[in-house]
């Protein structure tokens, strides 16, 4: 089990995060090389400049749009999201782990503050579940993966929990470290395939939203032309 926990720590770990990261710097070079396309061809390179940057602080602060439409499960997503970063980023023993790793450490959550969030987060995971599964406007718009993402996510919070703050045998707690470990690796794995990706996408979103619409300056010409209209009045 020792060998176990040193590969999955060391070897297995840094292979999974540099999937994740590589993974999520192609999909952002991809979207900023599209941005710059689209941009290069706009007919109208004028952009909104304060516009783009309010709508995505919005984005990233979505008070004013948490009562308009399913107000309880707009909360729980904001609380499940916020301890979902904090914990992992802000935990001691992580910090403890990057700063052995690569000698970089930074400010830690009191550990009664970063229970509370993993207990929180861990409700919250299970109440989306919930939520999903038993409203209709959810689960029509939900794939498989938005049921089991939740529950995957909650899985080193819940076995961190354990072995944080359960007295636990030897044998049991490198069991369910293990688990802990493992299943943080194929979180890391999966995000740059699938919708979690948005994590890193969001800031962009808005200006490559705005970009979509700056239609090249031949796009009049070319709708005339599909339509057999070139020419006629309009």
């Amino acid at each position: 089990m020792d060998g176990f926990l040193a590969f999955a720590q060391g070897p297995l770990f840094r292979f999974c995060f540099l999937i994740m990261v590589l993974g999520l710097a192609r999909i952002l070079l991809l979207d900023l090389y599209g941005a710059y396309e689209a941009y290069r061809r706009a007919g109208d390179k004028v952009l909104p400049w304060p516009l783009i940057a309010r709508r995505t602080l919005q984005w990233f602060v979505p008070v004013n749009r948490v009562f308009r439409n399913r107000p309880l499960y707009s909360i729980l997503s904001i609380a499940f999201h916020v301890g979902l970063l904090l914990v992992p980023l802000f935990l001691f023993a992580h910090v403890q782990l990057w700063q052995k790793a690569v000698g970089v450490s930074w400010p830690t959550l009191p550990k009664a503050v970063a229970d509370w969030l993993t207990a929180g987060t861990i409700v919250f995971a299970f109440a989306l579940f919930v939520g999903r599964l038993f409203s209709r406007p959810s689960s029509f718009l939900s794939r498989k993966q938005d049921y089991l993402w939740p529950l995957l996510l909650s899985v080193p919070f819940v076995t961190g929990f354990l072995c944080t703050n359960v007295g636990l045998a030897p044998g049991t707690y490198r069991t369910i470290m293990l688990i802990h470990i493992l299943a943080a690796e194929l979180v890391f794995v999966l995000i740059p395939f699938t919708k979690i990706a948005h994590c890193v996408l969001l800031p962009l979103s808005q200006f490559i939203s705005t970009l979509a619409w700056k239609f090249p300056a031949e796009t009049d010409d070319a709708v005339g032309t599909t339509l057999n209209k070139k020419g006629a009045p309009v």
